[in-house]
């Protein structure tokens, strides 16, 4: 069994076994959320009336509680230094000095037996939560009502404090909305068990990293496990005999309801426009480059250090990428965090301002106090969740490996200090993917913090509780996937693959699992340049689809066998070859003289301006943008020709 959430003085109001007095009484205890065999429990349990005067160091009178400072041993101590320091000595904040508190008796009249006070103790799941009901009385009291039961726990009062961190907790497992009759009534909604046991087995593999179990914070981490779904799934929908086993359809549509809103398999319906029929064309031949050297790099820089001829620069990056010694100070023009019009000076100076900068943000949670972190469930669970995230992040890459490796506590630094830039964020799993890759090509903490500020300024949407940047995106892939290939996406909507969520650890973390780290290297820094297209990673999944199309449809692959097959291409994909595929796709849609709208929008295209070269100066844009509207209307129809390429198109008007 594991702790959540503990917090004491939560009281109840009962009224003594005594018939003949009717006494009121106060019933101190204490509220925990715990974690049960993969079940989440709230727990009420009164506090024994005995203190240990021990463990005191003073209690006076009117004492409901009684601060216990206990000095850390030496081995522990030691921990904590090691765990802290930092190469900055002068940050560092090293507190080896542990408390709690411990209940105290309020005098005899307060005081219950062991029996009376066992009567109050209460458990439920919170999957039996129907509704919670929040009032002031002077106090918080909370009102729980449970699903199917005659009888609800009473209700419990926060004399002294800690309700907001009890409901903030409580939402970490259960979805909680605002009762459209009451506002002070919050309806309950959790996941079934069957679909939070079978992503808590699945995030367990070892093979996979990305987030360590979805109880933690099954609304944000269920995101990362999509696309590890494999054939485990199914054993863990069975019921108690296998035979019994799910359909795939019902599987579908349990995953489907974890991203509600998200409607890709849709019935056509009336008030269509058709477009006339589309043919694509023969799909152009498209070559790659070598990387941008040094001295082509330093030829694009006047006497002042400003970049010149930007749009060929970005052009000679898309077509090779970068070579290594170049990417150190190319990436900080690519992600923003450097004006490309800037000279050497001006650099040095953003350079100077933004150390300051990082280095106040830095330390306000370096000078948090166990005391203030204790009353802050938020920062508490964002450290949680770094720490452990952190030493699982590219370990057998040379840069993070081994035990007490600088790069670690610079890693955990710097997501750390992120929770202070970006507070409503704050940390979820899979953003140390994102930073990975951008310190090791930093080698400098400072560097390493506005680059990854710029590059989650395009990745926010992803990591929102709202997930729309994934429904998003998902959307946009469905609808670029059906003009390039109909009856492949029929095939995949025929297995209850239409949702494409083989797909989702490559938009949510830009296949940082699915390529070596020197492939994601080199494909960040070409999707970086905001070339040949906007959203230009999703013609990369359309460019691995492609390839695996074939395969996928002669071996009748089914729903499970789909997302098995594309989990296990992680690490054997050809980066330099599905660049080139993914140029030859983009160049092939541009080519169309009538493109439907949806399809301009996802991509950038200008619709009026016809076919334009596509290494025309453009913009740098976020990789997630909202075409909700446009892509999720569109539908093609079931009208396939002998020429997969050629095919009518209805979207609605």
């Amino acid at each position: 069994m594991e702790v959540v959430f503990d917090h004491e003085g939560v009281f109840v109001h009962g009224s003594s076994d005594d018939d003949s007095t009717e006494q009121d009484i106060l019933v101190s205890g204490s509220l925990r959320i715990v974690d049960k065999d993969a079940e989440m429990l709230v727990d009420f349990r009164p506090l024994e009336d005995s203190v240990d005067p021990s463990n005191m160091l003073c209690a006076g009178k009117d004492s409901s509680s009684v601060v216990e400072w206990v000095h850390s041993s030496g081995e522990r101590s030691s921990q904590l230094l090691e765990t802290q320091q930092s190469y900055e000595t002068e940050w560092d904040m090293i507190n080896a000095v542990s408390f709690r508190k411990r209940a105290c008796t309020n005098g005899d009249n307060g005081t219950l037996n062991s029996h009376e006070r066992s009567r109050w103790a209460f458990s439920f799941s919170i999957s039996e939560l129907r509704s919670i009901r929040m009032k002031e009385e002077g106090w918080s009291v909370i009102v729980f009502t449970l699903r199917e039961s005659s009888s609800s726990p009473p209700p419990l009062h926060f004399h002294q404090g800690g309700s907001t961190e009890f409901m903030d907790c409580l939402r970490r497992f259960a979805l909680l909305s605002e009762s459209p009759e009451d506002s002070s009534c919050l309806m309950v909604s959790t996941p079934s068990k069957a679909l939070s046991q079978s992503f808590e087995n699945l995030l367990d593999d070892n093979n996979f990293g990305l987030v360590h179990k979805f109880k933690k914070d099954p609304y944000v981490t269920t995101l990362g496990g999509f696309s590890k779904v494999t054939n485990y799934i199914f054993d863990a929908f069975k019921g108690t005999e296998e035979q019994h086993q799910r359909p795939p359809e019902e599987v579908a549509d349990l995953l489907g309801e974890v991203i509600p809103g998200l409607e890709i398999n849709q019935q056509e319906e009336p008030g269509f426009e058709v477009i006339t029929r589309i043919d694509l064309g023969a799909r152009p031949q498209v070559s790659r480059a070598g990387p941008v050297s040094v001295e082509d790099w330093t030829k694009h820089q006047d006497q002042e250090g400003r970049m010149m001829d930007v749009p060929r620069l970005k052009q000679a990056v898309f077509k090779g990428g970068l070579c290594h010694a170049v990417r150190k100070e190319a990436w900080k023009f690519l992600l923003g965090y450097f004006p490309w019009e800037s000279t050497l000076e001006e650099r040095k100076a953003l350079q100077r301002n933004k150390t300051d900068e990082y280095f106040r943000m830095k330390l306000q949670w370096k000078s948090v106090s166990a005391e203030q972190e204790r009353r802050n469930s938020r920062l508490r669970d964002y450290r949680s969740l770094i720490e452990k995230d952190v030493n699982r992040t590219d370990r057998t890459n040379r840069f993070y490996e081994g035990i007490d490796n600088p790069g670690l506590v610079l890693l955990h630094d710097i997501l750390m200090t992120y929770c202070m830039f970006d507070f409503d964020l704050g940390y979820v799993q899979g953003m140390s993917d994102l930073l990975s890759p951008i310190l090791y090509v930093m080698e400098n903490e400072v560097d390493a913090f506005w680059c990854f500020v710029s590059f989650m300024d395009q990745m926010h949407q992803n990591f929102e509780e709202q997930m729309q940047g994934m429904k998003t995106q998902l959307i946009q892939l469905s609808t670029l996937l059906r003009l390039l290939d109909l009856s492949f996406w029929n095939y995949l909507e025929s297995q209850d693959s239409g949702y494409l969520y083989f797909c989702f650890r490559w938009l949510l973390i830009r296949f940082k699992r699915e390529l070596s780290f020197q492939d994601v290297l080199r494909l960040w820094e070409v999707m970086w340049t905001g070339l040949p297209c906007q959203n230009f990673h999703l013609l990369v999944c359309c460019a691995i689809l492609d390839t695996e199309k074939h395969k996928i449809m002669e071996e009748n692959y089914g729903f499970n066998e789909i997302l098995k097959h594309i989990n296990e291409l992680s690490m054997k994909l050809d980066i330099e070859e599905i660049l080139q595929k993914a140029e030859g796709i983009c160049l092939q849609i541009k080519s169309v003289k009538e493109l439907p709208h949806s399809i301009s929008v996802i991509l950038g295209f200008d619709s009026d301006a016809g076919i334009s070269d596509w290494s025309a100066p453009g913009q740098t844009s976020a990789c997630v943008r909202r075409a909700d509207a446009c892509c999720s209307n569109g539908h093609l129809e079931r009208e396939t020709s002998s020429h997969s390429n050629s095919y009518t198109v209805a979207f609605i008007s």
